[in-house]
């Protein structure tokens, strides 16, 4: 499959993913991701959960924000929004972590903590 990106900040360049920073990268599949869910609601279908492992990292101050509060908006609307991050101003605004600790042995401690 071929993903192309018109890229607004470059006056409407086309450009492909090869072309596109880690960030952008991420962008791209968080976008997909909500993209695809928005189509299932469609079909009858219904989505009730995403996952997003990492990314965050490579994203800058303002890209990071608003990709926090896009998810943020997702999970107002009844989604469940589960994020795997270890950058500290995405956990600062997640209100339900699970934290996830090893021990010893390839044994871990899981806890679940509330604000």
């Amino acid at each position: 499959m071929l993903v192309q990106v018109i890229d607004h900040d470059l006056a409407g360049e086309v450009r492909g993913l090869h072309n596109l920073s880690g960030g952008e990268r991420f962008l791209v599949s968080l976008a997909l991701a909500l993209g695809l869910s928005e189509m299932s609601t469609g079909q009858g279908l219904r989505i009730e959960s995403l996952f997003i492992d990492e990314g965050f990292g490579a994203l800058d101050s303002a890209s990071l924000g608003a990709a926090i509060a896009m998810l943020e908006q997702l999970h107002a609307t009844g989604r469940r929004v589960g994020v795997i991050s270890h950058i500290e101003e995405v956990k600062e605004r997640i209100p339900v972590k699970i934290a996830v600790t090893p021990v010893a042995r390839g044994r871990s401690v899981v806890e679940v903590l509330a604000e």
